[in-house]
């Protein structure tokens, strides 16, 4: 089976790939990887965990919810005690339960922030974080084991397993949001309400903002917050190109700006009152900002290689130690579990802060975003505007190219490398870094990312420029490279 775990899990076509069947044996190899005493070897854990005990969510996708049963079934028939979400929830959510629950590991049935047409596995570990490289390793050498040995899964009956209280159904919500209350300032929030708009996309983060904000004083208009596998035919993902609905929401006055998550919510996006996109940089930038500037926190800074440097400029300023990643928030979850982090993200939206779960959090951060707006009294937009006075300007693009043929990353690499240029759109190349993809960092602080996709066919081209024009120069020869390349 051509089933592999990517950057942050497993996803393939909904009856191409990803079926039932399918499912089962990645379960089975999950319930056997578990069931080996080195699991959670060398993690950094506070608490006592429950090696038997499991945790399984599902989101909005069409199937989700009879795909998660099955990965229960599996689990249960293997001696697991499952605790299964009675209703769809935000990956944040289930992770927080892992944690919170003391338990091994936890599996999300979800494709993020994919095409309808997909779903997916993520697998947590006892940390609330996701699964390391090495956990997911060992899940694929079960994975193939028991294919060359024809061993089938074992499975027990859903209601016999419920009787014997093996899978048992519960609420993640309530223990999450008690949590958040540690974290937001909800009376602060409540000095100054905020007129807002809450974006769903049809994912399952639905509901969630909006009901933890009740008493708030705040008006919460949520769109696109009913179910619809088919996510209204485009990507849940909370960047521009979808989100038009929210920018007419806010245009006609069903809020003064809004927030939006993504198809399982761990991402977050933003948009301020004039209709201007409010990317995941600027997000991670503010709250890195508040964080220091408001609350008097302090702690390491850690980024993914494809995020904004103004993160970079911030944590220099106030003497904070900084940190870059690969792509992929198991990176950064590296860092958080083992160190002292004040902030950590990527620049696709998912980032989280000192005192939550190692896990990208949209509903967290479009939280924290709403808290911030109500403590400046002023708006979303002005924020931003300060923000890059401060430490911008900084302009950001991605292109993705779709690939025809599969791509060798080290020969890519190192090819990059090789044919690295001396100058882009008339600033000098000062580095060029490897870490993930191939990098070049300018003069005045500009870069270009070439990099292949973790969970896609996809080559990836990103760039973060002084100017909008010396991002258009980063990305036209950022895509005539890669154009070649694919």
């Amino acid at each position: 089976m051509p089933i592999h775990f990517g950057t942050d899990g497993w996803r393939a076509v909904i009856s191409d790939t990803f079926t039932f069947d399918n499912l089962r044996m990645v379960t089975q190899a999950i319930a056997d990887a578990l069931a080996n005493e080195t699991w959670n070897n060398g993690a950094a854990l506070e608490q006592t965990i429950d090696p038997r005990r499991v945790v399984v969510g599902f989101d909005t996708r069409f199937l989700s919810d009879r795909y998660a049963s099955e990965v229960a079934r599996v689990l249960a028939a293997n001696g697991f005690t499952v605790y299964l979400s009675q209703a769809d929830a935000p990956t944040p959510v289930i992770s927080y339960a892992v944690h919170n629950l003391n338990a091994a590991a936890g599996v999300m049935i979800t494709a993020s922030h994919n095409a309808p047409r997909y779903n997916g596995v993520k697998l947590k570990a006892a940390s609330g974080s996701s699964a390391s490289p090495e956990q997911c390793r060992r899940v694929e050498i079960y994975l193939n084991d028991n294919e060359s040995q024809a061993r089938g899964p074992n499975l027990m009956d859903f209601e016999i397993a419920r009787q014997n209280g093996l899978i048992r159904r519960f609420n993640p919500l309530t223990a999450y949001q008690e949590h958040l209350r540690t974290l937001i300032d909800f009376d602060l929030i409540a000095e100054n309400p905020q007129r807002i708009v809450v974006d769903s996309m049809y994912g399952s983060g639905r509901g969630v903002i909006r009901g933890i904000l009740q008493g708030t004083g705040c008006e919460v208009t949520e769109i696109r917050g009913e179910m619809n596998p088919g996510f209204g035919g485009i990507h849940p993902e909370p960047i521009a190109r979808y989100l038009g609905a929210l920018t007419g929401a806010i245009g006609t006055g069903a809020g003064n700006w809004g927030v939006a998550t993504d198809g399982d919510a761990d991402r977050i996006g933003a948009m301020d009152e004039r209709g201007n996109f409010v990317d995941p940089h600027k997000i991670m930038a503010l709250t890195l900002r508040y964080l220091v500037e408001k609350r008097g926190w302090r702690g390491a800074a850690v980024r993914t290689v494809s995020t904004t440097r103004m993160i970079d400029r911030l944590a220099q300023r106030y003497g904070l130690p900084i940190y870059e990643t690969p792509v992929g928030f198991n990176h950064i979850a590296d860092y958080m579990i083992k160190e002292d982090v004040l902030i950590g993200g990527e620049e696709s939206g998912g980032i989280s802060f000192k005192g939550h779960i190692p896990e990208g959090d949209g509903i967290l951060m479009g939280l924290i975003l709403i808290e911030m707006v109500a403590a400046a009294q002023t708006s979303l937009y002005e924020l931003v505007q300060n923000l890059l006075e401060e430490v911008g300007p900084a302009f950001y693009e991605r292109t993705d190219l779709r690939l025809r043929h599969p791509v060798a990353k080290d020969k890519m690499t190192q090819r990059l490398i090789d044919q690295a240029p001396t100058q882009i759109g008339g600033e000098q190349v000062l580095k060029v870094s490897a870490m993930d993809g191939v990098k070049y960092i300018l003069a005045d602080d500009s870069w270009l990312l070439i990099r292949p996709s973790g969970t896609e066919p996809v080559l990836r081209v990103y760039a973060e420029g002084r100017s909008p024009e010396m991002v258009k120069a980063l990305l036209n020869y950022g895509n005539e490279i890669a154009a070649n390349i694919t």
